[in-house]
């Protein structure tokens, strides 16, 4: 098995440091942009000890994962960069994480401020423990953490709170999904699988083919198909919505074109695609300005 490196994630945002300093070292506002945790709690402390404080992560099910951890320093240097380090451990029987440490720097960049951290832990359950954490695990804490880091960046520069940006994300992937079912459904089974008379008979009337249409009808239906895929891959979507948009009017009037009938039966293409009009500029407007791991770098120079 390969040899696991730590958690890296940096990014720059624009603020003060009084400011990002705040917002990650006052545990009610840490919560608010960290998925990683549901509550942090600060334990009371004397004078001179380190911070104590507990944390619990919420897994789903009605479950959740409670730990304990200490801020182990604080270094403020005098090129303004400031350090914090921390430890973290839990006995919580479906942790997989055991122990860990790691810390935040802060450094100064002009008018912005370079965010980033590192941290490394030990997990349980054996070599099985090892695998999942290297295959499942460890990808998703990463992923978590710079999409954290991205929405504390949009927190910050732009004043969007996270549960905010939260919605917008879940409604933008909500249509993308929906839209992918659309295209996939619609050249998978009425194209591909069935061949559809109706189907036959549109590509028919709108150019004359030399040979028989029924295969031009499954080669639109796989194109449709790889269309339908391109909606769930990771990346900005606005102007696809855009010519999403475009694409539904040219094809509704190819379609009345086609077969003017068509627009008075049930389920008829001008009902479904104002739906899927309406769909693409909500996904357009909710597209905007989201968290995304692309502001982050996740490996060292």
């Amino acid at each position: 098995m390969k040899k696991q490196e730590p958690i890296y994630v940096q990014t720059e945002i624009g603020t003060s440091m009084e400011e990002i300093w705040e917002y990650t070292q006052n545990p009610d506002l840490h919560t608010e942009w960290d998925v990683r945790f549901t509550d942090i709690s600060y334990l009371k402390r004397q004078e001179g000890e380190a911070q104590r404080f507990l944390y619990k992560t919420n897994i789903g099910f009605g479950l959740e994962i409670a730990g304990k951890g200490e801020t182990a320093g604080e270094i403020q240097k005098e090129t303004g960069e400031r350090v914090s380090s921390l430890k973290f451990w839990t006995d919580h029987p479906l942790s997989l994480i055991r122990t860990g440490r790691g810390y935040w720097k802060y450094s100064p960049k002009g008018d912005r401020i370079v965010f980033e951290t590192q941290y490394d832990y030990e997990t349980n359950f054996g070599k099985m423990g090892k695998v999942i954490d290297s295959y499942v695990f460890r990808p998703m804490l990463g992923w978590a953490t710079a999409w954290s880091f991205s929405s504390l960046k949009l927190w910050l520069e732009k004043g969007y709170h996270p549960r905010l940006t939260l919605q917008k994300t879940l409604t933008y992937w909500i249509v993308c999904f929906l839209l992918a079912f659309v295209w996939i459904y619609q050249g998978l089974v009425p194209k591909v699988l069935a061949v559809h008379p109706e189907e036959v008979g549109m590509l028919s009337s709108l150019v004359s083919l030399p040979i028989d249409p029924a295969p031009a009808v499954q080669w639109i239906g796989f194109t449709e198909i790889l269309f339908g895929f391109i909606w769930l891959l990771p990346f900005p979507k606005r102007k696809l919505f855009i010519g999403h948009i475009i694409l539904i009017g040219l094809l509704t009037v190819s379609a009345w074109m086609a077969n003017p009938q068509s627009v008075v039966h049930p389920f008829n293409p001008i009902t479904l695609n104002a739906a899927l009009i309406l769909l693409s500029l909500i996904g357009y407007i909710s597209g905007s300005d989201l968290p995304s791991v692309r502001y982050c770098k996740r490996k060292r120079g």
